[in-house]
């Protein structure tokens, strides 16, 4: 398997059977060949631990994690208490927990660096709107979101998600072309941030990624993995695109 990082997010779906019935399918498509290191899958937190339990090959993450430590903060699930149960990834500012839970970049530099803290690596996920993309302003958009978003954040344990948020469940996905230029942006940045630790990060394309659009994402030289949605709900599809990889 190539040196890229496939990441399966699996948004605000599961239970326990549906997880068990996934790792016997997903053991039987990989014969042996799953990699915690490049493979990982976030369900939502209930399920963390079942995940970690019957599916030790693959990488446990969060999708998203609490800026606290711990305390009066109803709701919050901390990063000590994700390593806790075996996670050793969270994803921090998805765009739909910008959008729905009006998360800002600093707010989401914060979340990264107490990721950081527990020994998770941060998955910090950047992109700009389609009316951002029609005005032109998309480029300059992410450059600054990332910056802002990496404020304070360390190179080690660290992966960034451009997910352009046209693309992001409509079934649309970003051209090869796009998203590879787009990724070169975000490298510029990473190295005007951390200097030569900059190139060695890996940047994944996330945007309603597919078996039939991962081939061509994964030859482009910016690209090093992907941010999978919908498509790493079913063991064999989601199988195909870490083939891909």
């Amino acid at each position: 398997m190539a040196d890229k990082l496939v990441i399966g997010n699996w948004k605000l779906f599961g239970s326990n059977e549906r997880i068990r019935e996934f790792a016997i399918e997903l053991k039987a498509l990989s014969a042996g060949r799953l990699d915690a290191q490049q493979v990982v899958i976030c369900t939502p937190y209930p399920y963390l631990a079942t995940l970690a339990a019957v599916l030790p090959e693959v990488g446990v993450g969060a999708q998203d994690c609490s800026v606290n430590t711990e305390g009066a903060f109803t709701g919050e699930v901390s990063a000590a208490m994700l390593a806790d149960v075996g996670c050793r990834w969270s994803i921090v500012g998805h765009s739909e927990r910008r959008q729905y839970h009006a998360e800002s970049d600093a707010g989401v530099a914060l979340k990264a660096v107490a990721v950081q803290q527990q020994g998770l690596c941060a998955v910090v996920c950047v992109g700009e709107s389609l009316e951002e993309r029609k005005r032109g302003d998309h480029i300059q958009r992410v450059a600054s979101q990332v910056r802002a978003s990496l404020e304070g954040v360390a190179a080690e344990n660290l992966v960034v998600a451009y997910e352009p948020i046209w693309a992001i469940g409509t079934g649309e996905t970003a051209t090869p072309e796009q998203a590879d230029e787009m990724h070169g942006v975000i490298r510029q940045v990473l190295v005007e941030l951390y200097g030569e630790s900059g190139r060695a990060l890996r940047v994944l394309y996330g945007g309603s990624v597919k078996p039939s659009t991962a081939g061509g994402l994964f030859a482009c030289d910016n690209i090093d993995g992907a941010l999978v949605g919908g498509a790493s709900l079913e063991a064999e599809s989601f199988w195909q695109i870490v083939t891909a990889a």
